[in-house]
């Protein structure tokens, strides 16, 4: 018999203020705002529910303009993980329930890959968490300090991430290894969510400043795959953003 698809929901943190680029989730791409292009390719992939959480109003009230539904949340929460939790949590979600969590600022995500990392995770029994990656083809990317790189086992399992070059090109080699560029989508269980969210930052995610660190310190088994179709720019900055208009206008969005 063949297994249904899995059973996921979506949560997209959505917050106004924005070191880099204050008021990015609503700034506008293509004549919408980007946390709708966001929404749009979270409702297809069929996930049972799609959710913003923000503390701002002026995202609540934008997301309620072109039908979303939307959670307010706490003000204080420090990462977007801490805000889909209380969601989780207001809502009364099972402890083996899966949520996905969609970034804000990635406006290209394709709803297959929300989808591959859903199925991903609820493959896997065993598993806390599931998470993407794609090749690294260039020493520029595989040097980035602002790019994350993953190493994980022949099964899929994550050993370790890092801004750092991973895995290290020792002993006098110049080729760049097989390695692999870390994309920031997840795929949680309830249960991991709320471990995660009452333990304090560990070690070595304060010295990487990556939060999936302290899900490997607490034990947690994290899946990885390679995503199956190629992402888009996200936004980060003005610059981003002008770059992902290009994207658009040249077709690839």
């Amino acid at each position: 018999m063949l297994k249904s698809e899995p059973q996921f929901r979506i949560v997209i943190p959505a917050r106004y203020a924005s070191t880099r680029f204050p008021g990015k989730a609503l700034a506008m791409l293509d004549g919408r705002p980007m946390l709708q292009h966001v929404y749009e390719r979270s409702i297809a992939s069929n996930a049972a529910d799609v959710i913003i959480a923000t503390d701002d109003e002026r995202i609540a009230v934008a997301a309620g303009g072109f039908g979303a539904t939307v959670a307010m949340t706490s003000v204080e929460h420090e990462s977007g993980t801490d805000r889909i939790a209380e969601v989780a949590e207001n809502l009364g979600w099972d402890a083996d329930d899966i949520v996905v969590n969609v970034q804000g600022d990635a406006p290209f995500i394709p709803s297959a890959d929300i989808g591959q990392v859903a199925g991903l995770l609820d493959r896997h029994a065993t598993a806390s968490l599931a998470t993407l990656c794609t090749a690294i083809d260039n020493v520029e990317e595989y040097e980035d300090e602002h790019i994350v790189k993953v190493v994980f086992d022949r099964s899929g399992r994550a050993l370790y991430f890092s801004r750092s070059s991973i895995p290290a090109s020792a002993h006098g080699h110049d080729e760049l290894p097989s390695a692999w560029r870390h994309v920031g989508i997840y795929a949680y269980r309830v249960a991991a969510l709320r471990t995660l969210t009452h333990t304090p930052p560990c070690d070595i995610e304060r010295a990487e400043k990556l939060e999936q660190l302290r899900a490997m310190w607490l034990g947690m088994e994290i899946r990885v795959a390679v995503a199956a179709e190629a992402l888009g720019p996200d936004v980060d900055t003005p610059a981003d953003l002008e770059m992902a208009e290009r994207f658009i206008a040249d077709g690839k969005g």
